[in-house]
C-alpha cells in the first residue's frame, strides 16, 4: 500500500469517527463551526442555523452539525486553553455579542501580527464599553474569555464618563492614560462605516489615528505637566530627544531625554555626572529647587 493510500485511508477513518463524535466549538449567529481531524479543518453549518454561543455539536453529515447542548464552563475553559491569549480593550458593541476592540499593548500586537489593528471579539458576556478583557485567538477569530482582573476598573469608568461628556479623543486625559486607551476611545466615537476592524490580524498598515509625533509630544507634555513645567518644543535624535522646556517661573532649559523611558541623558545643568539618575519629571524638581 502506498504512503498516499495509507494517508487517505487514515483520514477517511478519522472522518468516519468524527461523524459519531461530539465536539465543542464557538459559534456566532449565522456563522459556521469547525472541527479539526488529522490536521485538517472541517467546517459545518450549525443546526439550528441561528445558534449563537458555545455548543456541543454532533455532525449530521459532511456539511451539517447539530447542536446537542450548550457547552458548560469546564468545556469552554479547556477549549480556550488551546488558543493564544491576548489582552484587548473593548471599544464598542457591533452587533449582539460581537464587540470592536483594540490591543492593550501595541508593541505586543506588533510582534504577533505585524501591526496593531482594531479587531472583532465574539461571544462577549457581561462586559461594558472600555473594559479590559482577555480573549483567545484561533488564527482566524477572537473569542472572549473573561474580564481582565489585573486591569484598573476606574479607567473604563473615566473613559465612559468622557464619552458621555462628548470629550474629543485628542483631549482625553487622566492619570495612567496610554496611547492604546486613546485609540480605543477614538474608535468608540467614529461612525461604524469609517471603522474597519480586522477579522484576522495581518501585515497591513498599522491603524494609528494618533501620529507617532503626536504621541511623543503628549508623552513629554504629560511628564512635564505633572512636575509643573511645560513643553516648548522637541527634536528627535535617534534614541533620544532634544527637549526644550520651561519651568513654572519661565526659565527655559534644554535637555537630552531617552525616548525609551524618559531617562535624562544630559540635563543641560551640572548634576555632577548623575544625569542618568533622573527622568524628565524628577529633573524638573531638581531644577526648580536649584533656582
Amino acid at each position: 500500500m502506498s504512503d498516499i493510500k495509507r494517508l487517505l485511508d487514515s483520514i477517511s477513518k478519522q472522518e468516519d469517527r468524527l461523524r459519531s463524535t461530539q465536539f465543542v466549538a464557538p459559534c456566532v449567529r449565522g456563522g459556521l463551526v469547525k472541527a479539526k481531524v488529522a490536521g485538517l479543518v472541517y467546517t459545518f453549518t450549525p443546526d439550528p442555523r441561528d445558534f449563537e454561543g458555545w455548543g456541543v455539536f454532533l455532525p449530521v453529515d459532511e456539511k451539517i452539525a447539530g447542536v446537542v447542548e450548550e457547552a458548560d464552563l469546564h468545556l469552554i475553559t479547556e477549549y480556550l486553553k488551546l488558543l493564544k491569549p491576548v489582552r484587548l480593550r473593548l471599544a464598542r458593541p457591533l452587533h449582539r455579542k460581537t464587540w470592536l476592540a483594540y490591543p492593550v499593548n501595541e508593541s505586543d500586537a506588533r510582534q504577533r501580527w505585524g501591526a496593531p489593528r482594531p479587531v472583532m471579539v465574539h461571544l462577549v458576556e457581561a462586559a461594558a464599553d472600555f473594559e479590559q478583557i482577555t480573549a483567545r485567538w484561533d488564527g482566524a477569530a477572537f473569542w472572549f474569555e473573561e474580564l481582565d482582573r489585573r486591569a484598573d476598573p476606574e479607567i473604563a469608568e473615566w473613559m465612559r464618563k468622557a464619552l458621555r461628556d462628548t470629550t474629543p479623543f485628542d483631549q482625553l486625559n487622566f492619570k495612567g492614560i496610554t496611547p492604546e486607551m486613546r485609540t480605543a476611545y477614538f474608535l468608540s466615537t467614529q461612525p461604524l462605516d469609517q471603522v474597519k476592524p480586522a477579522r484576522r490580524p495581518n501585515k497591513a498598515k498599522e491603524f494609528n489615528p494618533v501620529t507617532e509625533q503626536q504621541r511623543d509630544e503628549r508623552r513629554l507634555e504629560d511628564a512635564l505637566r505633572r512636575a509643573g513645567a511645560s513643553l516648548s518644543q522637541f527634536h528627535e535624535r535617534g534614541d533620544y530627544w532634544i527637549v526644550e522646556w520651561t519651568t513654572s517661573e519661565g526659565e527655559l532649559h534644554t535637555s537630552a531625554i531617552a525616548r525609551s523611558d524618559l531617562t535624562v541623558i544630559s540635563a543641560g545643568i551640572c548634576l555632577s555626572g548623575r544625569d542618568r539618575d533622573f527622568d524628565l519629571q524628577s529633573l524638573v524638581g531638581v531644577v526648580e529647587q536649584r533656582w
